[in-house]
């Protein structure tokens, strides 16, 4: 106790976060309170491995590759975070799966990366480094020829914040401008003035430059190879200030070596530094640059700085910015959503303890208006079904992750209308044995179940819910009423539902103990009772 009688509460455990990364920094920002943050310029993988188990998160750039042995060696990691726009040296997957949520900072360098790209675009075009090495040579050539962009086509695959912007400087340039982005809507291109391509065959026959601003994956790797270089039209030039592997770059030395291209801007390589064989180093026509991307004074302050606020913030339990693999939630959204969520996820907790055997599929219908993103909602079913089924513990960052890697299928539907509600979350498991079913809404902030099985409820997900079949005859109620006295356990609510009188019908029972096993068999045993379970909420 202290001097006013008053007990002292517990200091909060102060977070820990290593930068093991290079990063332009304010020395001041590193004193937060609350935090003890540790910034190790470059730091070798040896003494990260051994100290990471540390730190509550870490932060790193391209340099670093966090890998499923970096994982397990930082047990205590909740939040990794990546300084710039690409995660493809982090194993996403592999840190989802352990409940790591993964952050990064992606507009701090869209400017500098979308500058950069017309740079090495207007470059190529113009043979800047061609003549800047013969002069360095003392050799005075002005018989080259280059290429104005003005009137020309740019194509663009891949119309995100990078993309949008080089969009936006080439109109600029008086650049005509043609996009394929199969994500996004009709309305942003008309936003931006850039004129849609259905695929990217049709995007490819226009392009007198293209350029790509992707991220690399298992889909967009090899995107540019030699069948699609071949599409281009004759003289076309090629940029990449994206990521490496998205241009096949033998492909691109080889439509050069053809003089089927003109000349081509390259940032970003398969392999980084690219050996010295490597087919682009040493044509005259290629505008070779070493990812540079990010690499502006403004941009480098910008990354700095972003990463480690939303490092901090998500620490503190606020993850509206830069996450990569959960939602982001701002307060505006949980308002709408947040009833939503914590009704799906006791629809979830309901489910999980039926009796259909391995779950095969978990379906969620939204009937009904709902005001907001409704991923979140599903990913909440889930928690609340998983948490009853496995050792793991899932969240708003790995629950899909733990249920595909369980074989379950992932469903969600809409339906314009509820018969009987403004919405209702109409939620399914699917397995072996049978198909579950249940339902419910949101009266405000208050969640409701509305249907079990084929059965009309209205009850509070809440306690410990005996839930009966049983042949719709009197008296069924009443003799478990009794049982349940005998045994001292107060019955709290009761909801009755039925098909037809005289048909089969479904109780539910709010109670404020559980009965025991001996209390369930002797309720089964009962003539008119077809089935009996308790669910815990």
């Amino acid at each position: 106790m202290s001097q006013t009688g008053q007990a002292q509460q517990p200091t909060p455990a102060r977070r820990r976060v290593l930068i093991c990364d290079e990063l332009q920094l304010d020395p001041h920002s590193l004193n937060r309170p609350g935090f003890d943050i540790e910034y190790v310029v470059n730091m070798e993988r040896g003494e990260l491995l051994r100290r990471l188990h540390e730190f509550d998160a870490l932060i790193t750039r391209s340099r670093t590759t966090v890998n499923l042995e970096l994982l397990e060696a930082g047990p205590n990691l909740k939040v990794i975070g990546r300084g710039g726009v690409g995660v493809d040296n982090i194993d996403v997957d592999a840190a989802s799966r352990r409940g790591v949520l993964i952050l990064n900072a992606p507009e701090a360098n869209t400017a500098s990366a979308a500058e950069l790209a017309i740079t090495l675009m207007l470059a190529a075009c113009r043979g800047i480094a061609r003549s800047d090495a013969q002069i360095r040579l003392g050799l005075w050539d002005r018989r080259f020829l280059g290429r104005e962009v003005a009137g020309k086509t740019l194509g663009i695959v891949g119309l995100g914040r990078i993309g949008s912007q080089v969009a936006q400087k080439a109109l600029g340039l008086k650049m005509r401008v043609s996009a394929f982005d199969p994500y996004l809507p009709e309305a942003r291109f008309t936003q931006l003035g850039v004129t849609r391509a259905q695929n990217l065959d049709a995007l490819l026959a226009v392009a007198d430059v293209l350029t790509v601003h992707t991220p690399l994956n298992d889909e967009t790797r090899g995107m540019i190879g030699a069948e699609q270089l071949a599409r281009l039209p004759e003289g076309g030039v090629v940029v990449n200030a994206a990521r490496g592997g998205i241009v096949d770059e033998a492909a691109l030395a080889d439509a050069l070596e053809q003089r089927r291209l003109f000349a081509a801007g390259i940032d970003v390589y398969s392999i980084e530094p690219p050996p010295p064989d490597h087919p682009l180093v040493g044509r005259p026509e290629v505008v070779l640059s070493a990812h540079l991307g990010a690499n502006t004074i403004e941009a480098q302050g910008r990354v700095g700085s972003e990463i480690l606020e939303r490092v901090c913030d998500a620490l503190r339990g606020d993850v509206t910015g830069g996450a990569v693999n959960a939602p982001a939630l701002d307060a505006h959204t949980l308002e709408l959503i947040g009833p939503f969520m914590n009704l799906a996820e006791k629809l979830g907790r309901f489910l999980s303890q039926l009796d259909t055997g391995p779950a095969h599929e978990i379906s969620l219908e939204f009937a009904g208006e709902f005001p907001a993103d409704t991923d979140p909602v599903f990913t909440a079913l889930l928690i609340g079904y998983l948490r009853g089924v496995t050792e793991e513990t899932p969240n708003l960052i790995n629950a899909r992750s733990i249920a595909r890697e369980r074989g379950i299928s992932l469903v969600t539907k809409d339906s314009p209308r509820s018969e009987y509600y403004q919405n209702e979350l109409r939620a399914s498991v699917s397995g072996d044995a049978q198909t579950r079913r249940v339902a419910g809404t949101c009266f405000g902030d208050q969640a409701r179940m509305t249907r079990i099985r084929d059965y009309r409820v209205e009850l509070a997900p809440e306690g410990h819910l005996l839930v009966c079949s049983n042949i719709d005859k009197p008296g069924a109620v009443g003799l478990i009423g009794t049982l349940l006295g005998s045994a001292g356990i107060n019955i709290a609510g009761m909801q009755l539902g039925r098909n037809a009188p005289g048909g089969k019908a479904l109780f539910v029972l709010s109670l404020d103990s559980r009965p025991s096993p001996a209390m369930l068999d002797t309720i089964r045993a009962l003539e008119v009772i077809e089935s009996a379970y308790v669910v815990d909420l």
